[in-house]
């Protein structure tokens, strides 16, 4: 059996860093549906990230719940919070979030999704 190398496919969501600002400013958040996933793109003063949408707790969709000045998304439904830096569930009562790269190039930002290639 091949052994299995993660690379990213990289998806362009803004074409600068002043339109994200825009469309997201600081303490909130925006959904994307990017290669057929859903994913929780977040502004915060710590700049910016992407986690998996569905909450790990009960699947509900972290883009509707908000941000905290600890750095963390919070699950509207029942306030799991996620560390956008790491992705763990800050109380352990759950699994831990997945988290995506979050890249400012000259052309746009962009987010990073893992994709399993065999590796030559």
């Amino acid at each position: 059996m091949a052994e299995q190398e993660q690379e990213y496919i990289w998806h362009k969501i803004f074409d600068s860093e002043e339109e994200a600002i825009a469309q997201v400013p600081v303490r909130k958040l925006h959904r994307f549906e990017l290669g057929g996933r859903a994913v929780c793109f977040a502004h915060t003063s710590l700049g910016f990230f992407a986690i998996d949408d569905a909450c790990p707790h009960l699947g509900y969709s972290l883009s509707r719940g908000t941000t905290n000045y600890l750095n963390e998304v919070v699950c509207p439904w029942h306030s799991y919070r996620y560390n956008l830096s790491n992705a763990r569930e800050c109380d352990y009562r759950t699994h831990n979030a997945n988290l995506h790269p979050v890249e400012i190039r000259n052309d746009g930002i962009f987010i990073g999704l893992k994709s399993l290639t065999p590796s030559s």
